[in-house]
């Protein structure tokens, strides 16, 4: 009953996030935001795996957050920069 509740109170969250993510003011409140969406479906997966009974859930728990992490970082870059594979030059650190 506990980790229902838990999935429940998850949900809900991931519901306030999406909500930031099409509001947010800045472009980076929404990545910041896609980003915790992201977060939240690890956790849910993870709850959800373990009410099932499927402890392998957990192997997708991982990979899921690694692709997050790694899509994070590039959405980040491509705003930074404008490109995905020109790497920053010195004058440009100045």
């Amino acid at each position: 009953m506990m980790f229902a509740v838990a999935a429940a109170g998850i949900l809900v969250s991931m519901v306030l996030a999406m909500v930031r993510a099409l509001l947010g003011p800045t472009v980076y409140d929404r990545v910041l935001a896609v980003n915790a969406f992201g977060t939240k479906t690890v956790l849910l997966i993870a709850v959800l795996g373990y009410l099932a009974g499927r402890p392998e859930f957990m192997d997708l728990c991982l990979v899921y957050a690694l692709i997050n992490f790694i899509g994070t970082i590039a959405v980040l870059k491509f705003f930074e920069y404008g490109d995905l594979g020109r790497a920053r030059s010195t004058t440009e650190a100045e």
